[in-house]
């Protein structure tokens, strides 16, 4: 029987919990990471105008530094800050995104008489469903980046926005309604997309082609190769698109749930940039690409294995 003949007779909703299970578990080893990123990106944002047009020194200059400065300020486990929305996210994006990309693949987009999968093929394959499960779990997302950034509200002397993720959710439907529960999805989605491009894709592409051109099996190795060219790719495809979303989300909002510093995420991007260079888009960078490579690492070797374990045929 054919892998596509195999994939197809599996439920639908087993490939989707198989890939929530395998997020669940990289999100978990890898969100601290995501946390100093965040903090990462978020300083410099507005310091102009709170300080008189002078811009205030960042308060943290590289990644350890970040690290250490939350565990002795706030305390170890706030590193894990926001990683419950984290969860809910992925449970949405990841399974969403993984069962959108095989579907594409083996229904809709279909592989080559030879049974390749084209790259044109699966730059598009991987941008859909990658915006795709974005749009859908937006909402967590801005509960996820809001989480965050509680505990640097609460050293600057500032009260706290959200008390858990039931009330996050409440307040952001209160204060902007529905709609306000995907704020920022246009940069959201942008940055998935690419993101995808980079990790689904270059994969797929990775690991069918050390199949088809090298001695190495289908194994660990194989999906270890694959897993860190694709974090790689993707942390450089997505870091720019992932700094204005974080700041477009995190920003403060009016009534009417309107940003208060920017009006768009283009807009976003041109203040950054003038304000503070262009390499302010690729604040974070490494722990972008450094929580990607574990996380990609984490999530293909768990996502392989499980699919092994089950019966199913590798990805």
């Amino acid at each position: 029987m054919s892998p596509v003949q195999e994939n197809s007779r599996w439920p639908r909703v087993s490939k989707f919990t198989l890939s929530a299970c395998a997020a669940t578990v990289a999100e978990l080893v890898t969100f601290p990471l995501d946390l100093i990123k965040t903090r990462l990106q978020i300083q410099g944002e507005g310091s102009s105008q709170q300080h008189g047009g002078n811009v205030q020194p960042p308060k943290y200059r590289g990644m350890l530094s970040t690290a250490l400065g939350i565990v002795r300020e706030e305390g170890p486990l706030k590193l894990w800050q926001g990683v419950t929305p984290a969860i809910y996210r992925h449970i949405v994006y990841s399974g969403g995104r993984m069962l959108a990309y095989e579907q594409l693949r083996e229904s809709v987009l279909g592989r080559s008489e030879d049974g390749v999968f084209p790259v044109w093929k699966a730059v598009i394959g991987s941008m859909i469903s990658g915006a795709l499960g974005q749009f859908i779990a937006s909402p967590t997302d801005l509960v996820k980046v809001q989480m965050q950034m509680e505990g640097r509200r609460r050293l600057e002397g500032k009260p706290p926005r959200v008390h858990g993720v039931y009330h996050a959710f409440t307040k952001i439907v209160a204060e902007g309604g529905i709609r306000g529960l995907w704020a920022g999805w246009v940069p959201n989605v942008q940055r998935a997309a690419l993101v995808n491009l980079g990790d689904l894709m270059t994969y797929d592409t990775v690991k069918h082609f050390l199949l088809r051109n090298t001695s190495i099996p289908d194994n660990s190795i194989c999906h270890g190769l694959a897993s860190i060219c694709s974090g790689l790719v993707a942390a450089i495809m997505g870091t720019p698109a992932d700094v204005v979303k974080t700041r477009v989300m995190n920003q403060p909002r009016d009534s009417n749930g309107r940003g208060l510093l920017y009006k768009s995420s283009t807009d976003c991007l041109v203040q950054s940039v003038r304000k503070e260079g262009f390499f302010s888009l690729y604040k974070g960078f490494l722990p972008t690409w450094f929580r990607m490579a574990p996380w990609s690492l984490t999530f293909w070797l768990t996502f392989e294995q499980m699919r092994r374990a089950m019966g199913i045929s590798s990805f």
